[in-house]
């Protein structure tokens, strides 16, 4: 977009086009328009997520699955359920411990990641086929870097005494 909003009426303002933040919200609000588009109107990321993992893990706790995909409990606890209300997945209390809920999908879950997969992957190439295979093989290192390192520093918490933020509330 050039540093223009969509309709071109007013420049972004400078101090937001270089900042990284802004640039990530794009990319984010991009991503989800062409998703839209072109996978799925009622299977999100992070429900294809949940649905790619338990097929790959089948009967794995619910916990666990939020974990291997970068869920926190809250966001996979509400995708589950709704999973779950639409008979794509379901939830068996563990024989070993009660507690635990084990994930399983159904015949119409199986089904749906297979064809959302294959939708998913046309628009990845879609997306990424103008940087060829080089720029690919360094353009999904630096994403995932990128999201590492920014995970770390949403863990970060602020040192009430000294004012200084470290990883994990620990003071430096």
């Amino acid at each position: 977009m050039n540093q223009h909003d969509r309709k071109g009426d007013y420049p972004t303002p400078p101090d937001m086009a270089s900042a990284p933040g802004h640039i990530l919200r794009r990319l984010n609000q991009a991503y989800q328009a062409a998703w839209l588009a072109h996978v799925d109107t009622t299977i999100t990321g992070p429900q294809l997520a949940v649905l790619m993992a338990i097929r790959s893990y089948p009967g794995v706790e619910q916990g666990m699955v939020g974990a291997s995909i970068s869920l926190d409990r809250s966001t996979m606890a509400g995708i589950v359920t709704r999973l779950e209300d639409r008979g794509l997945i379901r939830r068996v209390r563990s024989i070993d411990d009660g507690r635990k809920r084990l994930l399983h999908l159904t015949d119409e879950g199986n089904k749906t990641v297979s064809t959302v997969l294959v939708r998913s992957q046309d628009l990845t190439n879609m997306l990424m086929e103008s940087f060829g295979t080089l720029g690919q093989g360094v353009i999904v290192p630096v994403l995932d870097s990128l999201a590492r390192q920014w995970e770390v520093v949403a863990d970060l918490r602020d040192d009430a005494e000294s004012g200084v933020l470290s990883a994990h509330g620990q003071a430096q």
